[in-house]
């Protein structure tokens, strides 16, 4: 598990202590880490004995935290037991929910309806949900159930059974986690020394690589933002970094620059979202809207009025995995399109095989003015199909920041050549960044366009890119259905991108 958690488990322990009262662990069932079946049994008796809701509220905290400490002392074996255990004792009772739906159908006037419907909502909500929710009464007890979470949804790719858990524990979170219960704090070199330090440890985009780098991203021409909940006052969920900048911003490596000159933000005009990070993996698919954006673009238009574009500097985490399956595919065509032409000729270039891996795996291929120049206008031209064209089977976009920011009411303005060339960058984009505008008067259009029919906005240089080629279309088409049959029958991780 990541060391994070760690860190949270213990914080969530000594929470606790007041609660299991002295004895402390000498409180808990004696259970192997693991917890095999006998030993499971047992936990799922005390699961039983914390929903029968015996004695008054100080017993029943007593008894979830004594579950929950339980949990804690378990390995990765035992808490996945532990999980099972919940999920498949304590589900929906299939039976009643049958009677209950036949009485539904039967009933004659409005008032036996409303009492039926009632009734099945009370039977819907499982015994496992009403478990979880008893954590929520303890003191960093939120917090708990969004780390186990993160286990969960780390054990879910062996054990599918437990979707419905998750499926559950996903509902209250997003419940307990609603926009309007979340607030927002800047962050400055003045901030805690302890909230800084989580923000060098959860900076997910861009590595924060030092005490220097981190105070260059807090300069006075910076802005970092934390988004916290009540029920976890001292964890920021979300941290987002803004440069304040003149322009739209290309390159990372210029835009995170510690030798370059600060901009003074009153002589800025563009405000430049380079980093959204989500620090929290148990709330992944539990998603913020565009409260985010939002929240922050009105904080900095109230200090600084002067600011009048607002724009991303994004990566594109699964470009380069879909584009090497694109190529590859491309290549077996009759007649090599410009894109295969051009991988050709870099890979004559640079005297290896004219395979995307071979080229791309070269050290600092882009380094070679040739090699950059014959890539750059075909790369670009298939990142804007790959943005545009290549879905989901909703439809949404295959890239995972492109969803995010188009679903919030951005529009794809520019792509960016060599925009990250870290060595994360070049594995994951071929070093291509992207652009996302946030035009106020168009984001609630984008949002709905978006919504409805996944309608993407793209500006006229980006349209542009997308060549009305037939052949090309499907190409495109044959590709997208042997990735989707690859990963309907646990295909490889490029299949899975």
């Amino acid at each position: 598990m990541n060391s994070r958690f760690y860190l949270g488990w213990d914080h969530i322990r000594r929470a606790w202590s007041g609660i299991l009262g002295s004895g402390g662990l000498n409180n808990l069932p004696r259970v192997d880490a693991d917890l095999p079946p006998a030993d499971a049994d047992r936990v799922k008796r005390l699961m039983e004995e914390c929903l029968a809701a015996r004695g008054g509220e100080v017993s029943a905290r007593q008894r979830a935290a004594v579950l929950g400490e339980l949990y804690l002392t378990l390995s990765a074996t035992g808490r996945r037991n532990f999980l099972e255990t919940l999920g498949d004792s304590f589900c929906v009772d299939r039976e009643q929910a049958k009677i209950m739906a036949r009485q539904i159908l039967e009933t004659a006037d409005n008032s036996s309806f409303q009492h039926a419907t009632a009734r099945m909502r009370e039977i819907l909500v499982s015994p496992q949900q009403q478990l979880l929710r008893q954590f929520n009464a303890l003191p960093q007890g939120i917090k708990f159930l969004v780390d186990l979470r993160a286990d969960l949804l780390a054990f879910r790719a062996a054990k599918p059974k437990l979707a419905d858990l998750d499926l559950d524990l996903k509902s209250l979170l997003a419940t307990w986690f609603d926009v309007g219960f979340l607030s927002v704090e800047r962050i400055t070199w003045q901030s805690p020394a302890a909230l800084l330090e989580k923000l060098m440890a959860y900076e997910a985009v861009h590595a924060i690589n030092s005490w220097s780098d981190l105070h260059n991203r807090l300069e006075s021409d910076r802005r970092c933002y934390a988004f916290f909940h009540p029920g976890m006052a001292d964890e920021p969920l979300i941290f987002i970094e803004v440069a304040l900048v003149e322009g739209l911003a290309s390159s990372i490596q210029e835009l995170l620059d510690e030798t370059a000159p600060d901009t003074a933000p009153e002589e800025a005009d563009t405000a430049i979202f380079y980093s959204i990070s989500n620090t929290q993996q148990g709330l992944q698919g539990i998603s913020f809207g565009p409260f985010l954006i939002k929240q922050v673009v009105t904080s900095l238009r109230q200090q600084l009025p002067n600011l009048k574009t607002f724009s991303t500097l994004s990566p594109l985490p699964g470009f380069r995995r879909w584009l090497s399956a694109y190529l590859a595919d491309a290549m077996d065509a009759a007649e090599p399109g410009p894109a295969v032409q051009a991988l050709q000729e870099a890979a004559r270039q640079l005297k290896v095989a004219a395979e995307p891996d071979a080229v791309f795996n070269v050290a600092n291929w882009w380094e070679n003015q040739t090699v950059a120049a014959v890539l750059k206008e075909p790369l670009i031209a298939l990142c804007a199909r790959y943005l545009h064209e290549v879905r989901q089977k909703d439809h949404a976009s295959l890239d995972p920041v492109a969803r995010f920011h188009l679903g919030n009411g951005a529009r794809i303005e520019r792509i960016n050549w060599l925009g990250d060339i870290s060595t994360k960058g070049m594995q994951e984009s071929c070093g291509l960044m992207v652009n996302y505008l946030y035009q106020l008067k168009e984001i609630e259009k984008n949002i709905e366009a978006y919504a409805v029919s996944k309608e993407i906005a793209a500006a006229s240089r980006v349209r542009s890119l997308l060549r009305d080629d037939e052949e090309e279309r499907g190409r495109l088409a044959r590709l997208h259905r042997r990735l989707t049959i690859r990963r309907s029958s646990g295909g490889t991780e490029q299949a899975q991108s």
